[in-house]
């Protein structure tokens, strides 16, 4: 799929990987991108009138209703609206776990489920769902974050397979540690947002399914591949040495 002149929703619009995704739509010829977020004074003026800012809490049922009747045109959608808790999934707090969880997973669940008719409806369609190379491996001080982006990976492969045939791509976005508010505090080199959403959207457009934008995010998938319980040990020694 090609984005030039497509009509784009992106989650999670107003700062990081979102708001670089968003730039990087536009420097690809889209004809519209619906830019969400809670508040829609925190998305930044990019100056373009093909952003159309959107209220959208993707925990919200109601605002997602409402967005399901404002974007009826809307034929990519990508899931990037995401919560991090720093806190260990054994002593952290139990509500942290589960934030992680109702926003990255159950979220992420039903704009898939309101959108999915919408983009029925269109000739060719995708859902980008940005998942991140915690789903492959639990990082202890992000536990409940990483579980939750496993369940959302897993979630990305059962509706591609349910959607085959339906002209409905369905893509999975994995990034290693990017320059973000959300990964401040990861104590490791992070990519930068602009580069890693250029990726993002090339790979998308050469029809990768599974993403790995960034060159820490595709180290660690190579590790991965070998065996997966090396990645994991990866992970203690970059836990060890925290």
């Amino acid at each position: 799929m090609k984005l030039q002149n497509k009509t784009v929703l992106v989650t999670g619009a107003n700062r990081g990987i979102g708001l670089a995704i968003v730039k990087a739509l536009l420097n690809k010829g889209v004809k519209k991108v619906y830019a969400g977020a809670r508040d829609t004074a925190t998305l930044p003026d990019i100056g373009d009138d093909r952003v159309v800012p959107l209220t959208l809490d993707i925990t919200n049922a109601g605002q997602i209703d409402k967005a399901v009747i404002a974007t009826a045109d809307v034929e990519v959608l990508i899931n990037n609206a995401g919560v991090a808790a720093f806190s260990s999934i054994l002593s952290g707090p139990r509500d942290d776990v589960e934030r992680d969880m109702r926003t990255n997973y159950f979220g992420t669940l039903d704009m898939v489920r309101a959108f999915v008719p919408v983009l029925e409806d269109k000739h060719d369609a995708a859902i980008v769902n940005v998942a991140s190379i915690a789903a492959f491996a639990n990082f202890p001080m992000i536990g409940g974050y990483s579980a939750s982006k496993a369940a959302l990976f897993s979630l990305s492969q059962g509706i591609r397979i349910e959607l085959a045939g339906k002209g409905i791509a369905v893509h999975t976005v994995n990034p290693g540690p990017v320059d973000t508010e959300l990964a401040k505090e990861f104590p490791t080199d992070k990519a930068g947002t602009d580069e890693t959403a250029a990726d993002i959207l090339d790979k998308f457009e050469a029809g990768e399914k599974d993403i790995f934008p960034d060159e820490q995010g595709r180290q660690m998938m190579d590790v991965w591949k070998r065996d997966y319980r090396d990645l994991e040990q990866m992970v203690l020694e970059m836990y060890k040495a925290a």
